[in-house]
């Protein structure tokens, strides 16, 4: 997984999966490091850890994850865009020691897409319309042999 800072000081792993799961802050996750898919669609996953400075806890932040072509058009699917939004906060428990950075764990989960073959596709990642050029997981779509 990759590690990338925002001037927010917030940083953000992320890892193209089979499938994820967010529990009590953790990720689970299935078939990690995917980069080339195909030819069939088949289901996918993104698991996603923010790791958020002391004092940006307890402030609500809205993220979206969409999914982009190789020239950065938004990737559809009949009509509509691959586009994920929400919202995280991450809370400062009881104890912690002031400083200790906070994490939060992000699970989305896709059905299979039906993508264009041989394309390269990019999942984009923006935290209060903050979208970082490092917050990407790529992705290739195998054409039939």
């Amino acid at each position: 997984m990759e590690d990338f800072v925002a001037p927010s000081g917030l940083r953000v792993n992320m890892l193209l999966c089979d499938a994820a799961q967010a529990s009590n802050g953790k990720l689970f996750v299935l078939g990690g490091g995917l980069s080339v898919i195909g030819p069939k669609p088949q289901p996918l996953a993104l698991a996603i850890h923010v790791t958020v400075p002391w004092d940006r806890a307890n402030i609500s932040h809205e993220w979206k994850l969409d999914l982009v072509d190789e020239d950065g058009r938004a990737a559809m699917i009949g009509e509509k865009p691959v586009s994920v939004n929400g919202r995280f906060e991450a809370g400062r428990p009881a104890g912690l020691r002031a400083g200790t950075p906070l994490g939060v764990a992000l699970a989305i989960n896709l059905t299979a897409l039906r993508l264009k073959p041989g394309v390269g596709y990019s999942f984009v990642f923006a935290i209060d319309d903050e979208a970082r050029p490092e917050w990407r997981a790529q992705l290739f779509m195998r054409g039939p042999a």
